[in-house]
This record gives structure tokens, sequence and C-alpha cells, in this order.
């Protein structure tokens, strides 16, 4: 059977070339400065913060951890090690779901609530400081809906090239 010859690349405009590459710089630095300052100033790392956070949002500081992987962007595998790290910590414990058995349940201590209270204020400058303030509202409205298209995009939740009246 003869080799199938491999399709015209579809190479980026000088415009598709700069976006790609401001995007792809940004992907690389910010969440080492973020991480940077979190270290710093609180002595936990960034995904160890946003899993604290996103526990001290939810309903009774609690999550199922597949959920909680969700809302942290990160894989459940990870997400275990990260809890694993917190609960030895005193920050997080886990708890089979009572609800079902077959889930597992992260729920924010009082340590670890007293930690996110303490770590925000600096982590919401930086924020602010490194990707807010040099925007306008306008600009930060579309920064949230496209950094969603993409992260939707990056997912799967978009499996084939979309019409171009779609979101995805």
């Amino acid at each position: 059977m003869a080799a199938r010859p491999a399709a015209t690349p579809r190479w980026l405009t000088d415009a598709e070339q700069q976006a790609w590459i401001a995007v792809a710089q940004l992907v690389l630095q910010l969440p080492g400065a973020l991480d940077a300052q979190l270290q710093r100033d609180s002595g936990v790392n960034l995904f160890e913060y946003l899993t604290l956070s996103r526990l001290s949002m939810a309903p009774d500081r609690l999550l199922r951890m597949s959920a909680l992987a969700e809302l942290t962007g990160g894989s459940l595998s990870r997400l275990s090690n990260v809890v694993k790290r917190l609960e030895q910590r005193g920050f997080v414990r886990r708890e089979p779901d009572p609800a079902d058995g077959r889930y597992t349940n992260a729920i924010l201590t009082t340590e670890g609530w007293d930690k996110v209270v303490a770590a925000a204020p600096g982590h919401v400058e930086a924020v602010r400081h490194l990707v807010l303030d040099p925007l306008g509202p306008a600009q930060i409205a579309a920064l949230g809906e496209i950094g969603e298209q993409l992260r939707a995009h990056v997912r799967g939740e978009c499996a084939a090239p979309p019409p171009a009246e779609t979101d995805c």
C-alpha cells in the first residue's frame, strides 16, 4: 500500500504568528511569576493556592475530588498528590462521600481557610498587577471570553473545526 502524501501545513500568517508567540510566552511566564509570589509570601505554590481557593468558595468548603480537579484545571492524579501534601500540612482533609462511597470529598480545614485568607490579598494584587491592570474593561471581558473559548477547545469540547458562526 502506498503512503498517502501529507497534507500541506496551514502555516501561520504574520498576525497569527505574533498572536501565537504572545500567548505561548504568557502561558510559560505567568504561572512562574504567580507561583513565585505565592511561594515567597505564603509558602504555597500556585496549584496549591488554586486548590485551597476553590475549596474556600465551595458550599461547606467541600468538593468531590473530581469536581475540584475540574475547577483547578488539573488531572485527578495531580490533584491527589497536591491534596495529599495539603492534608499533611493540615489544610485539607479527605473523606468518602457519604452520598456515594465511590467518591472522595476534599474538605478545607480551619487551618486551610486561614492559609487561603492570608494568601489571597497578595495573590489578588499580583493578578491585578500582572494581568488586569494593563487592560481596559473591554479587554478584560474579551480576555475572559477568549480564555474560556480556548480552554474549552483544548479540553476537547469542540471536536471538529467549527463553522464560522459558532463559539468553538
